[in-house]
């Protein structure tokens, strides 16, 4: 079964550059899985900064919005593999949900949630989650942005319970909820 780590934060609290420094941190192949589809100009543009900060090192990246188990089984030969992020796969399964005239829980979130860390057992190496910490604010005003911090929080604790090390990002800073202190 891989390793499994989970980096959690607000926006910007540097969770994506932690975990690459970690996953640059372990030798052998590495794999990026991005969840983040090209929406507009501004997305374009950060998808592309974190290409080119993964450049000087050999990474291969998979682009996949939806399908993260299967995603990650492509990546079977892969020493260490990065998921970017959680929170934007959720988005991405509300939208694809809405799109087909369907509702989405949380428990259809706890099942594919399981399907990911079912394929996590099968891999070796180490895998590590990022997503964000959105369920420390105000409940939102309308039906869909609670349903998001819901299914969102779900999927956290979900894949934290199940996760080896759990970090939570603070201004840059890294905050060592569960497992031994890697960097």
């Amino acid at each position: 079964m891989a390793k499994i780590i989970f980096i959690t934060g607000g926006s910007r609290s540097g969770k994506s550059m932690y975990a690459q420094r970690i996953a640059e941190s372990i030798s052998g192949a590495r794999t990026y899985i991005a969840t983040c589809p090209v929406i507009d100009k501004e997305m374009e543009d950060r998808i592309r900064k974190h290409k080119e900060a993964r450049q000087s090192t050999s990474w291969q990246t998979i682009e996949e919005v939806t399908d993260l188990a299967g995603a990650l089984r492509r990546s079977k030969g892969s020493e260490v593999i990065l998921v970017d992020c959680l929170t934007l796969w959720i988005n991405n399964l509300m939208y694809e949900a809405e799109q087909e005239k369907q509702h989405l829980n949380e428990d259809m979130i706890g099942s594919r949630c399981e399907d990911v860390l079912g394929v996590c057992s099968e891999l070796t190496g180490t895998v590590i989650f990022v997503t964000n910490e959105v369920g420390m604010g105000i409940v939102p005003e309308n039906p869909s942005s609670r349903l998001f911090r819901d299914l969102a929080g779900r999927c956290n604790q979900r894949m934290a319970n199940h996760s080896d090390i759990v970090i939570l990002m603070v201004s840059g800073l890294p905050l060592y909820i569960k497992g031994k202190k890697i960097l």
